[in-house]
């Protein structure tokens, strides 16, 4: 149920939106499967197979998903079906066709196999948190996360997300971090990181090492901060800091997990807990790790 990543934005202070709405909302681009002629397909889907509707909702904290279905038909295996044309072709008419003529034959052998082609399908889920403002996306990449909030302003009107800003720089912060050996309150750093020159493509990465003092003071006095960082917040869940505000690597740690493993409830009220848990606990980082980094950029609130 965790999320491994987390790509924030702000909610408008005047968006709650109901279960019952926002459900209706997602169902004007509800997923459906590619047809046998379309590569790919996109839109919402149930964060839960087991339920149909298109929000999940506990407690107020609201869970949604985008599918993505994308049909798998290698350029090899094209290339492979166009060559045994054109060698028929060369046989039957003394000639090789023309680029024309080759462009159509790969659009022909295309769409033939499109209906035998095999599908991976995949969900980009987001949190919704209300309460505090959270719209937080479970994606790796950027470009993940931008096609869900394109996806989710799509259908609902008027609706305006601001990426998570801040008034002191990440980069700068966690610089001072290191540097200091002197991590925020309620937060300690661990053993990776990443050091990259602000002019220039130099950088350097600490894996599961100690990050000693004196080497690192030597990279930043040649002009290297710090672009990601590993920390851990109240010894309750690790994560990776990138310089833009993403979190990566994001896992609950063994208090949590002992939480979360108490009790028989079955797969319906288990969920329902993992859920509360991790927004409660990602509500609490989100704004600690806010306020180490100088609170919320102005317009951001």
């Amino acid at each position: 149920m965790w999320f491994r990543n987390l790509i924030v934005y702000r909610l408008p202070t005047d968006w709650k939106p109901s279960v019952q709405a926002l459900d209706a909302q997602l169902g004007q681009l509800a997923f459906s499967p590619a047809s046998s002629l379309e590569e790919s397909s996109i839109g919402w889907a149930a964060p839960r197979d087991e339920e149909p509707s298109l929000v999940y909702e506990v407690g107020g904290q609201l869970l949604i998903s985008l599918r993505h279905e994308k049909k798998l038909l290698p350029a090899k295996v094209i290339g492979s079906f166009v060559r045994q044309r054109v060698e028929q072709i060369e046989a039957q008419e003394g000639f090789k066709p023309g680029r024309k003529r080759l462009r159509e034959l790969k659009e022909q052998v295309r769409d033939e196999l499109l209906p035998r082609a095999f599908s991976l399908s995949s969900d980009t889920r987001a949190w919704i948190d209300p309460t505090h403002g959270w719209l937080a996306i479970d994606a790796a990449s950027q470009a993940r996360a931008d096609e869900l909030v394109t996806h989710l302003i799509k259908v609902v009107d008027g609706l305006a997300l601001r990426k998570l800003d801040v008034n002191d720089s990440v980069a700068g912060a966690m610089t001072t971090w290191l540097v200091t050996d002197e991590a925020p309150a309620g937060f300690t750093v661990d053993q990776d990181a990443e050091l990259r020159a602000r002019e220039g493509k130099a950088s350097i990465r600490y894996a599961n090492q100690a990050l000693e003092h004196a080497e690192i003071e030597r990279h930043t006095r040649a002009g290297k901060q710090c672009s990601r960082l590993a920390m851990t917040w109240s010894d309750r869940v690790s994560f990776m800091l990138g310089e833009r505000l993403e979190i990566k690597r994001l896992r609950p740690l063994d208090v949590l997990k002992e939480r979360a493993a108490g009790g028989e409830d079955g797969q319906d009220e288990r969920f329902a807990s993992d859920f509360t848990l991790m927004s409660g606990e990602l509500a609490r980082l989100l704004n600690d790790l806010v306020a180490s980094l100088g609170g919320l950029a102005p317009g951001k609130h």
